[in-house]
């Protein structure tokens, strides 16, 4: 049976960027997804910071540089060219973490599927969306009596 989509009673998050009702989470980029709060399953929060892997390569490459002019131009200048190959990677490194903030990612199960449920490198608006989303889920009814009652 399929669910309709019915006006929620309790809005506990609404924002330029996303939804959280008592029923649905939505997120509002492009296309727009939405999910029952109901059928979340194991919601996790992640941080992925953003450096780059071609850091990686350079410092390959600055190694390879080290041991050409270690061959060529003997131990002093190696060790000179070395220090300064092996420092500028890691100063660039520590530019571009400072300079892109972390994005933050919401993480969950949905019909079997892990999938991402928001995310956002503005970690104030990250929190009060994942704030919303857990109280909608504390909110949610109990599994466990299905409503029933005893005959």
């Amino acid at each position: 049976m399929e669910r309709g989509f019915t006006m929620s009673a309790r809005t506990y998050y609404r924002g330029p960027d996303a939804v959280v009702t008592d029923e649905l989470f939505v997120w509002l980029n492009r296309p727009m997804t939405s999910f029952f709060v109901g059928d979340l399953r194991f919601v996790g929060r992640s941080r992925q910071d953003r450096v780059s892997p071609y850091w990686a390569f350079v410092a390959a490459g600055a190694a390879v540089l080290v041991v050409g002019a270690w061959t060529v131009f003997g131990a002093s200048a190696a060790y000179i060219l070395g220090a300064a190959a092996m420092a500028a990677p890691l100063i660039a490194v520590v530019a571009t973490r400072r300079s892109s903030p972390p994005h933050w990612e919401l993480r969950a199960s949905y019909h079997g599927s892990e999938v991402v449920l928001y995310a956002s490198s503005n970690e104030r608006v990250f929190n009060q969306v994942s704030r919303a989303l857990c109280r909608a889920i504390e909110a949610r009814p109990s599994v466990r009596g299905y409503g029933l009652a005893a005959a």
